[in-house]
């Protein structure tokens, strides 16, 4: 069966990963413990399928289409900045770490002197000795949630390792750029980064996930975020891989007390996309601000999971996320929030808004809200509509073009999550990626 396959599919990634890992890069002692834990999780967990609530519109038939070979040869250094000249942001970050095929090129990066107090490493040491605190770190609040989780813990490549010490602000983002380079076979590449902010420290960073050509390939990356009581966390995701790539994302955030967790997500390019997201509130009075884009256009899929505790009292969550479908374009939408029964006084708030440009695009999209607490104030809502005819009216009678009508449209309606972007150049990207891309849709049964 597909299913029975697909499995295989996993096991056999695992063995050749390890395999050559023992020959190439059997990597350093203290990761062994997470290595261990992931290996036992990708033997022992139920397959994901459509039995399992969390997969069930989730569809896996790429890994039968595709024999994805695990990249663990190390840096690829093959590239000059002249090759990423058209990913570059506009107003490029002053610390900017460049990750080719998983693994860190320090010729691409750019690392002027951050403030006293910040610690920045790679996990396979290509920064210098990772430093004890980020050791201990890593893999603490990671749970394995999927076997994809315990994969990339298996076979965790290279990553960012950020630590920002008590009360320490840094001036300026930190740019963590993922840059995707098609090969001969297949490949998929594990990148892990840990991001650990003390009490009464604030951050920014911007992770992006670009492809360089078309071709296929498979991220598998896992994030993890812990932040201390009092701190301040701006964290910006964009997700612009190629047109065949495969691109699975988990984020998994702890906040402490006090603490300010804002989160933009752009999820806008590949043809395979999931992008799993956790929250756990450890800390009485903690903020988190969740907004996203969801983009699916001709024959794309793009998924996004939300999983947003409340464990303690006096916290609040937000959650704004909005998708615009294209084509025979698919998104799903799965936003959980759970209140525990001593998270009195909890505010939440869940909405998911999407804009149908096709009649042959199709959304799923599952609000939820879990709650055992019997003092808070908790809502979620989900919509489903196409453009106003009213407002094309408008557009086209003043000489607007139906295509550039619509995507003025199509902006206007994105442009509130763009907002929520503290980096001007990343919201001025998001921007021109959504145009293009809206330019390049091409409905294949009729636009709505």
């Amino acid at each position: 069966s597909s299913d029975n396959q697909t499995q295989h599919d996993v096991q056999e990634i695992l063995r050749l990963g390890q395999q050559r890992m023992a020959h190439v890069m059997p990597g350093a002692d203290w990761q062994s413990a997470t290595r261990k834990r992931g290996t036992a999780g990708v033997a022992t967990m139920a397959r994901p399928d459509r039995k399992q609530e969390a997969w069930r519109y989730t569809p896996l038939g790429f890994l039968d289409q595709a024999d994805f070979q695990p990249i663990v040869e190390g840096p690829f250094d093959a590239l000059q900045l002249s090759d990423i000249d058209d990913l570059m942001l506009s107003d490029p970050p002053r610390i900017r770490l460049v990750f080719v095929n998983g693994y860190l090129a320090p010729g691409l990066c750019a690392m002027a002197k951050s403030a006293d107090g910040v610690t920045l490493s790679s996990l396979a040491g290509a920064l210098g000795e990772v430093p004890a605190m980020l050791r201990q770190q890593l893999d603490a609040i990671a749970e394995h949630n999927h076997v994809f989780a315990a994969l990339n813990s298996a076979l965790m490549s290279d990553g960012a390792l950020i630590h920002l010490a008590a009360g320490v602000h840094l001036d300026g983002p930190i740019e963590i750029l993922h840059v995707s380079v098609g090969l001969e076979q297949p490949g998929i590449c594990h990148p892990r980064h840990l991001i650990v902010l003390e009490d009464g420290a604030r951050a920014e960073v911007i992770e992006r996930y670009c492809g360089l050509g078309d071709g296929a390939y498979f991220t598998n990356a896992l994030i993890e975020v812990s932040l201390g009581s009092d701190s301040e966390f701006l964290h910006q995701r964009m997700q612009e891989e190629s047109p065949h790539a495969q691109h699975l994302s988990d984020l998994q955030v702890h906040l402490g007390a006090r603490s300010l967790y804002r989160l933009t997500l752009a999820a806008l390019g590949g043809a395979w996309s999931r992008n799993d997201v956790r929250v756990t509130f450890g800390g009485e009075g903690a903020t988190a601000e969740l907004d996203g884009l969801i983009l699916a256009r001709d024959r794309q899929f793009n998924d996004v999971h939300l999983d947003v505790r409340h464990e303690v009292p006096h916290c609040t969550s937000r959650e704004t996320f909005k998708g615009i479908l294209d084509g025979s374009g698919r998104v799903v939408f799965d936003g959980h929030i759970v209140v525990a029964r001593d998270a009195q006084k909890t505010d939440a708030v869940l909405s998911n808004r999407n804009l149908m440009l096709a009649r042959s695009a199709e959304v799923d999209t599952k609000p939820q809200l879990e709650i055992y607490a019997d003092d808070v104030k908790c809502s979620h809502g989900t919509t489903v509509g196409e453009l106003d005819p009213d407002m094309l009216f408008y557009l086209r009678s003043r000489g607007i073009p139906a295509d550039q009508a619509k995507q003025m449209l199509c902006q206007g309606f994105a442009q509130e999550v763009f907002d929520t972007m503290a980096s001007p150049a990343l919201r001025a990207r998001a921007g021109q990626l959504l145009a293009s891309r809206l330019l390049a849709s091409t409905p294949e049964q009729g636009e709505r």
